[in-house]
Order: C-alpha cells, then sequence, then structure tokens
C-alpha cells in the first residue's frame, strides 16, 4: 500500500474558456498517468491471484478508476456507486445521500473503492460502512487527490496518488457544479 506520496509539481497556468478565471495545473495529464500507472502496478502486487472489484464512486472518479483499471495487469471487475454531500457547492453539506447502488454482490470480494479526491472523509465514512455491511473479504481505498487537512472523519486511504491540501480541484472527473470534469489534468480555478 501506498506509504509515501509524490511532491506536487510546480504548476501552471492555463488559460480559461469563455473569460472564466484562469486555471493552475496542479498534475499535467503526463503525471497524472505516470502516477496511475505506478499505482496500477501497486494494486496488481497486492492482488496478485485475486480477482478485485474496482468500485468507482460517480461522478468524480469515472476517469481516474477507468485509467488505474487499465494500468492494473489483472483480471478484475468494474462496479460503480453514488453518492451526493456537495450539492451545487463546493464544500461538503454533510448530508450523504445514495443515488445509485453496486449491482455487483461484494460479499467475499476483494473491493477497491476508486475516488476521485477525498477530502472531508463524510462520503467515503458513508459508503464504506455500506459496503462493510455486505461482507467484502477486504476492502480498500484507492484516491487520485488525498486532502488530509479538510477531514472532519478519518477514513483509510491505502492508495493515493498525492496528498494536497485544501485547494479546490478540478480536472480528470472532477468538477465545479459539473463543469471541468473532462479536463485531461488536475488543476485549480484562479480567482480574479
Amino acid at each position: 500500500m501506498t506509504e509515501s506520496h509524490p511532491a506536487a509539481p510546480a504548476a501552471s497556468v492555463e488559460a480559461n474558456r469563455n473569460g472564466d478565471p484562469p486555471i493552475r495545473v496542479m498534475f499535467s495529464a503526463e503525471q497524472v498517468a505516470a502516477r496511475v500507472r505506478e499505482l496500477g502496478l501497486e494494486l496488481a502486487r497486492d492482488y496478485d491471484g485475486k480477482r478485485p472489484l474496482f468500485v468507482g464512486v460517480l461522478k468524480g472518479a469515472c476517469m481516474f478508476q477507468c485509467d488505474l483499471a487499465r494500468a492494473t495487469p489483472l483480471d478484475l471487475d468494474l462496479d460503480f456507486i453514488s453518492v451526493s454531500s456537495y450539492g451545487a457547492g463546493k464544500e461538503s453539506s454533510g448530508n450523504v445521500r445514495l443515488l445509485m447502488d453496486l449491482r455487483e454482490d461484494i460479499a467475499n470480494r476483494h473491493v477497491v473503492l476508486c475516488e476521485g479526491v477525498v477530502d472531508s472523509g463524510l462520503s467515503i465514512s458513508f459508503i464504506l460502512d455500506v459496503m462493510l455491511k455486505r461482507r467484502p473479504a477486504s476492502l480498500r481505498v484507492a484516491t487520485l487527490l488525498d486532502k488530509v487537512p479538510c477531514r472532519k472523519i478519518q477514513v483509510p486511504v491505502d492508495y493515493a496518488g498525492w496528498r494536497i491540501g485544501s485547494e479546490f480541484v478540478i480536472g480528470y472527473g472532477m468538477d465545479d457544479a459539473e463543469r471541468y470534469r473532462n479536463l485531461p489534468y488536475v488543476g485549480v480555478l484562479e480567482e480574479a
């Protein structure tokens, strides 16, 4: 499991569309791809001889989950779960609701919960509680970004691409009011 997290690289600034604020690039598409490949190989070592189920938390983890699955040279399955805690805001409301449940039975399965960013811990804690009641053989959390300074609840993060501060991130599946998910990099909107 991931013990160290690579340092954040020097940022660049991308022009934004439609007169929106510019975007500070935290992790380029190339950096994200390289780190996801490393995580995939780590997962392959840890799950050698097993057939894990990668569960993506929609919508923010969609890019990460798919790329991580492609980077993990194992026979594995995919499923999805969706919860809501943000609404249209930039901070968790603290009220987590299950919007879409798993299709797979996870009893006695090795489950890797894939998340784009773990921040307050509220959503992950809620999902872990739901999943643990279903008796998986194992349950681990993989995230691209771990926002430890934002934790309200301590949750396990077994695999993390990078630890970051409290920045509100966009791109690579993560959004600002449903915008910017399709950016190939992870960035932060620069305030004017």
